[in-house]
């Protein structure tokens, strides 16, 4: 058999699918509908229809159940999509190699950030970035639960400021990050400040109210290193840190805050610590990388540019 003999079956098999094929085929198989993967496409759905059939004629194979409900591969199809993904995979993967050897930073990048500090830390950081990388496409979505964010998929970098459970992903520290308790220096003047922790209980006090977390428990440890957990009743309480930090602005009572929100504040005057001996456990900020996704010199350096400039310790 000759050399062209044999090279035609593998042409005719690359002339029925391309790149283009497979990433549509792996759409369908992820959307509940016909019209779900035409909304997801940006386009018609009887262009989706005609396309998924002028594919099935080509390969001679039915990919996809009609019917009503939830869209379902047949058995070929399941097989296609799940091939379909690793060659996507392996295409994306040479297109970073090679964008990485030519020393670009370029295509999408999805970032996901609690509310607060995605606003006032990540976001800043995020176009500036994108900035100095203008074939970079930037996407920052901001959660009230970042870590439970993270089971849609669809993420390359996810930002988490606090504990985190034991988690099989990697995770860069990108700068330690202390917990502290603080009121407006007007209110310290007005009622005074505890000078024990069961001295709070006369106080008002404001919690966070966010990822149904218990914010009223606070594990205090003094100065002694004796640790003690103090139960608070609050009398205010918002599940966005900024707003809870502008009340205590306000003077409305003390707080718990983490030290990158009120490092200003704190070496400008405006608000005191609170309990200054004693100290809650930590709430390092780390960055977590996505385990499904093309690690890429573009998610290297994002992290690496927010570490630089985020990582510096607050001055007070």
């Amino acid at each position: 058999m000759t050399y062209s003999l044999l090279l035609k079956p593998v042409l005719s098999w690359a002339l029925m699918l391309d790149v283009s094929d497979l990433r549509f085929l792996t759409a369908l198989s992820v959307a509940p509908s016909l019209a779900a993967a035409a909304r997801g496409l940006n386009v018609t759905p009887p262009a989706v229809s005609q396309r998924l059939a002028v594919l099935e004629d080509r390969l001679r194979l039915r990919l996809i159940e009609r019917g009503r409900g939830q869209l379902r591969l047949t058995a070929e199809g399941g097989y296609l999509v799940d091939r379909a993904k690793i060659i996507l995979d392996d295409v994306e993967s040479l297109s970073e190699e090679m964008s990485a050897r030519a020393g670009r930073i370029e295509g999408p990048l999805h970032v996901i950030a609690p509310f607060g500090f995605g606003r006032l830390r990540v976001a800043p950081v995020l176009a500036r970035f994108g900035n100095d990388n203008p074939d970079l496409r930037p996407t920052l979505s901001l959660s009230e639960d970042p870590v439970g964010a993270m089971n849609d998929g669809l993420w390359d970098v996810l930002i988490h400021v606090g504990r985190l459970p034991h988690l099989r992903i990697t995770q860069r520290k990108l700068a330690p990050n202390r917990r502290l308790l603080v009121a407006s220096s007007e209110y310290a003047r007005r009622f005074g400040l505890p000078q024990r922790p069961e001295d709070v209980s006369g106080h008002r006090v404001g919690v966070v109210r966010e990822n149904r977390a218990d914010t009223t428990l606070w594990p205090l440890t003094g100065p002694d290193g004796v640790e003690t957990s103090l139960r608070v009743q609050p009398v205010f309480g918002c599940n966005d840190g900024e707003v809870l930090r502008l009340w205590a602005l306000d003077g409305y009572g003390i707080v718990e805050r983490s030290e990158w929100s009120v490092s200003g504040d704190l070496s400008a005057g405006r608000v005191v610590r609170v309990l200054p001996d004693w100290s809650l456990p930590d709430a390092d900020i780390v960055a977590l990388l996505n385990p499904r996704t093309v690690r890429s010199q573009r998610i290297d350096k994002f992290v690496d540019h927010l570490t630089a400039e985020i990582g510096a310790p607050p001055i007070f």
